[in-house]
């Protein structure tokens, strides 16, 4: 899953939002006690006090439980009812309700249906796409749905191809979504017929490939991936001698499918990859499709028609089932799919109340939390991904959740889909694995990542030095510095490090000054080629 190095600029990542994490710059952290000091005899609380009062917090606001695993005692609590920003810690909520209210066998299905009737190799009538959420569709799924209906012996259709996307509404962002973020991929558009480039399955977006001409003053050349019209290309770049400085970007304008590609693109330089949002996922999706059946001899006229229902009685011609979601939540927590936390808050909804909204699977989350016994009228849960700014968890919920999920049928699977620490493989390790090496939280925490301006979560297990499982959750918010990671990295790195039941405890520090750690204002794998 690795991919070449991205030397394309999104306008929605120009700021100083991203994490750009150095391959194994955390694994040459040092952690250890200080200079001379043996296991501390201040205890865990005074150990974790002096973590959490590092200068980067100063005017920040901070919410923390460690707690028993077994038992659910809590052994340390600092502020542990505030509300703070959770970021993608959200997903800790959305997709343990999801194991519970869909269960670990759910499978989205996509089918492709008619009314009409058969004249030989001629289907007089409509051809129905319809969509029930599935964020994990490729190309090639498309195509083998084109291929069953050519070998069904239809070679042409009267009507139109209908795209049927109404299994959700028609909201396709979420609340408080920052708008300059509208064509990153990571904040792409919610629909219920959708398609991703590659197995990263980052459903709603295309990947962009630009690489120098032949000569300077020739025009880049342009992939795009799949392969698709429904996209335009206003290409201003040009190829420049080598050396000369790389000022490729690439955007998409505002409510259009527009991708303009501009700047300069030395000679030699490798080519660079942007994934971008497209403008109605819908429309996408059945225009990759229209595309399949073309290759597969089945003519059909007129352009789609987007967003109507199938008729009841239809007949269906073929069906994709996705993977199962005990499969489909590795690629969804390791990787921070925000997608894909949209997608399965949706369809909690239409599975709980018939509607795949917003607010259906919000209530449907909720429900679920309260028999999880997290207390909800302390919280606030506005999206399943964790971008909205209007989210709001106490630590202390987050650790409820996470001690009352051990006793779960599904808690197997949802326990192997969190990031491991410092596991290289990036479908293990995830948003931790190049975080604690050489510690002994390595191959060791597991946890929830979350990262927002300004606000930053780590929630999970890790066990301690005498082998007794602890629930942690850090949740920091309204910190100036570029990033704290390193503060919930020391929390846990001392967990792993002490004998928790003995009253040995071994500190760790958080690693360099102010300005040592690399920006972390979004999860590591949501910048593409993912850094961590």
């Amino acid at each position: 899953m690795s991919r070449p190095v991205v030397r394309i600029r999104h306008r929605a990542l120009r700021r100083a939002w991203i994490w750009p994490l150095a391959a194994g710059l955390a694994c040459m952290l040092s952690w250890s006690s200080p200079a001379g000091a043996g296991p501390s005899d201040t205890g865990l609380k005074g150990a974790l006090d002096k973590v959490l009062a590092d200068p980067r917090m100063d005017g920040g606001a901070v919410s923390v439980v460690i707690a028993d695993a077994a038992t659910g005692e809590r052994l340390y609590q600092r502020d542990s009812g505030d509300r703070l920003m959770p970021a993608s810690n959200t997903k800790l909520a959305t997709s343990a309700a999801a194991m519970a209210v869909l269960g670990p066998d759910h499978r989205f299905s996509t089918d492709v249906l008619t009314t009409g009737r058969r004249e030989g190799a001629t289907l007089a009538g409509d051809l129905y796409l319809r969509g029930s959420g599935d964020p994990t569709l490729l190309a090639a799924d498309y195509r083998r749905l084109a291929a069953d209906v050519a070998a069904s012996g239809i070679k042409r259709v009267t009507g139109r191809l209908v795209a049927d996307d109404t299994h959700f509404d028609d909201q396709r962002l979420g609340r408080s979504w920052a708008a300059d973020d509208e064509s990153a991929y990571y904040s792409a558009q919610i629909s219920a017929l959708t398609l991703a480039p590659d197995t990263d399955y980052d459903a709603g977006t295309v990947v962009v490939e630009v690489a120098p001409g032949a000569r300077p003053g020739d025009r880049p050349r342009v992939k795009l991936t799949p392969p698709t019209d429904y996209v335009r290309l206003d290409v201003s770049a040009t190829t420049v001698d080598q050396g000369r400085p790389d000022t490729l970007a690439v955007s998409r304008e505002h409510g259009t499918n527009t991708l303009t590609i501009s700047g300069a693109v030395p000679m030699g330089a490798a080519a660079a990859k942007e994934w971008i949002a497209v403008w109605e996922p819908t429309g996408y999706a059945a225009d990759v499709f229209a595309d399949a059946l073309a290759e597969h001899g089945v003519r059909i006229s007129g352009t789609p028609r987007l967003g109507r229902p199938t008729p009841a009685g239809a007949r269906p011609l073929a069906t994709h089932r996705s993977m199962p979601l005990r499969e489909l939540i590795a690629p969804f927590m390791k990787l921070s799919n925000n997608m894909h936390a949209e997608a399965l808050t949706k369809e909690m909804g239409h599975r709980t109340s018939g509607q795949g909204t917003w607010d259906a699977g919000l209530d449907a989350i909720e429900a679920q939390l309260e028999k999880e016994g997290v207390r909800t009228a302390t919280l606030r849960q506005a999206d399943g991904s964790g971008l909205s700014r209007m989210n709001a968890f106490p630590a202390a919920e987050l650790a409820t959740l996470l001690l009352s999920v051990r006793e779960a049928p599904w808690f197997a699977d949802w326990y192997a889909s969190l990031p491991v620490a410092c596991a290289p493989d990036r479908a293990v390790g995830g948003t931790l694995r190049s975080r604690m090496c050489g510690t002994p939280a390595a191959l060791n925490a597991r946890g929830k990542t979350g990262s927002l301006t300004g606000a930053s979560a780590l929630s999970g297990y890790v066990t301690d030095a005498a082998g007794r499982e602890l629930v942690y959750s850090v949740v920091l918010n309204n910190y100036l510095a570029s990033s704290v990671k390193s503060i919930e990295d020391a929390v846990v790195v001392t967990l792993a490090s002490s004998d928790t039941a003995a009253g040995t405890v071994v500190p760790a520090s958080p690693q360099g000054a102010r300005t040592a750690e690399p920006e972390a204002s979004l999860e590591c794998s949501w910048r593409k080629p993912a850094s961590c």
